[in-house]
């Protein structure tokens, strides 16, 4: 990464920071371009990749806000999170992430060294899902009126021709694969902000999924995936109930879950399958691909915890039930509200 020379005369951002003229571009070139090292300085980003050229092949677009807190926590920050939210969202459809945009919301009064560090973690993170952060936009509010920073990112890529992930691909006899532990990141924003006095460290998930979602596509046939962020697996696996117009039983004894994240839910009266993710996705693949696809995810950093946790079913259609340590069959709703709000 090239080092730029440092042009911010302050330790904190000002509303000089937002009016478009030397201060603001000092604030661009000294903390985004010298960080992202986007190709020219224009109003857009002007993209060529040979993937485009490919017959039958389709563009995906994406686009998320991220408004976190704490702004830092273990295993994350937002940055973090917009880069590998943006990437897992493409990823979960079948796409080749290529470039992202990021838009930034920052606050008067924000520490300088502290927007360094985000903006030093989305290149990071851009780096490690090998994709590039090619266009972005700054804007400066009053004290107040945001909490530190707030980040939008958007995302473009390149669905490979005859790849095809839709929720209602999925049939009865399908197989529900996670890639790993689930509720670490809800679990970890909870503890760090330091409201419930809890003195477990947990770390999020955070984390890009492109690279084992592509080799599982390039291994079998995923007839569809969805990351399990704002509202966990619970609301995850819902969807895709409804739009494939069938059951989806789990077995409460598969699901994994780290013992600390377990702990957590039980004194506070939260569910862990309502519990936000950042790096877990849940995926379909047929009953005899099942095998192949395990290999194929625990051959990649992302998914060497991947296990089987359920299966759709002709029953009870649009519904998720869960097989309970007790014997019983539970049903798995929609997370109706907020169990943790401001987590992504």
């Amino acid at each position: 990464m090239n080092q730029a020379i440092r042009r911010m005369k302050t330790d904190t951002v000002t509303l000089a920071h937002g009016g478009g003229g030397k201060a603001m571009r000092d604030l661009i070139e000294d903390v985004f371009v010298a960080a992202f090292e986007p190709d020219g300085m224009e109003d857009q980003a002007r993209l060529t990749h040979a993937a485009l050229a490919s017959p039958g092949s389709q563009l995906a677009f994406t686009t998320d806000g991220f408004v976190v807190s704490p702004l830092e926590f273990p295993g994350g920050d937002i940055g973090k999170i917009a880069v590998c939210g943006t990437v897992n969202d493409l990823a979960v459809g079948g796409a080749e992430p290529l470039w992202l945009s990021a838009a930034f919301v920052i606050e008067e009064g924000t520490d300088v060294a502290l927007l360094r560090r985000l903006v030093a973690s989305m290149r990071a993170a851009a780096d490690e899902a090998g994709v590039r952060i090619v266009t972005g936009d700054t804007k400066v509010v009053e004290r107040g009126s945001a909490d530190g920073v707030f980040v939008t990112t958007s995302g473009v890529g390149v669905i490979p021709a005859g790849r095809n992930l839709n929720a209602t691909r999925v049939q009865p006899g399908d197989v529900a694969i996670v890639n790993g532990v689930l509720g670490d990141h809800g679990a970890a924003i909870l503890a760090a902000r330091g409201d419930m006095a809890l003195s477990v460290e947990i770390p999020s998930d955070c984390q890009p999924l492109n690279t084992l979602m592509s080799s599982t596509c390039d291994a079998v046939d995923v007839r569809a995936a969805r990351d399990a962020t704002r509202g966990g697996l619970a609301s995850a696996l819902n969807e895709i109930a409804e739009a494939a117009g069938c059951g989806i039983e789990i077995d409460e004894n598969a699901l994994p879950l780290r013992t600390e994240v377990k702990g957590v839910c039980e004194i506070l009266g939260l569910d862990p399958l309502y519990l936000a993710n950042e790096g877990t996705l849940v995926l379909f693949v047929p009953e005899a691909e099942a095998e192949a696809a395990l290999t194929a995810m625990r051959a990649t950093d992302a998914g060497k915890g991947a296990v089987v946790i359920g299966k759709a079913t002709q029953a009870h259609p649009g519904r998720v039930i869960m097989q309970t340590l007790f014997g019983g069959g539970r049903i798995v709703d929609m997370l109706v509200g907020e169990q943790l709000p401001r987590i992504c």
